[in-house]
């Protein structure tokens, strides 16, 4: 949680209180950028935007809305922004496949695909959907985060997310049958 002072301080053009509230705020950005786009070049570069934004605009920031929230929605919007102008693309990163336990093969294996069934689901969602389960699930925004960040009614952002549920249920009903088959 970023501390209000550093906040005011950045605001009154503190440039190292700037940059500490950047650096708190930095992995949660790329988080973000990373599960709504799948690419990592473009997480990073629309990561780069939002800080950037950021700290271009940070004496607009008014403390109504949770400085948590105010940065997700900036970050959020470049996503979708870059979102519709590519098509995204699911990949593996090669450390997924590093095993830590060697006599686990089989169950981190089956981790693995999993997790990468479970990222090529969520891809396959619509975007407003797709987008609600990662501040929902990844980021951990309550719903009325959720709502304040994309600027929709909270009936809209449960709405969404109860249909997203359901076609993540739908898509991975094979899992909750006790496995794949291979």
């Amino acid at each position: 949680m970023v501390e209000q002072g550093l906040i005011r301080a950045a605001q009154s053009g503190d440039r190292d209180a700037l940059i500490t509230l950047l650096r708190e705020i930095e992995g949660h950005v790329y988080k973000t950028a990373f599960y709504i786009l799948h690419n990592e070049q473009d997480a990073l570069d629309a990561s780069q935007e939002a800080l950037i934004r950021v700290y271009t605009k940070i004496g607009s920031y008014e403390e109504k809305a949770q400085f948590k929230t105010w940065v997700q929605r900036i970050v959020t919007n470049i996503c979708i922004d870059k979102f519709r102008k590519t098509k995204p693309t699911v990949s593996i990163d090669e450390h997924e496949l590093v095993f830590k336990d060697k006599q686990n093969v089989e169950r981190d294996v089956l981790s693995t695909y999993l997790a990468e069934d479970i990222r090529e689901a969520i891809d396959q969602l619509p975007e407003h959907h797709r987008t609600v389960i990662v501040l929902r699930y990844l980021q951990d925004f309550s719903y009325n985060e959720i709502a304040d960040c994309l600027d929709l009614p909270l009936n809209t952002v449960k709405s969404y997310l109860f249909r997203a549920r359901q076609q993540l249920q739908n898509r991975l009903q094979e899992y909750q049958k006790g496995g794949v088959s291979g």
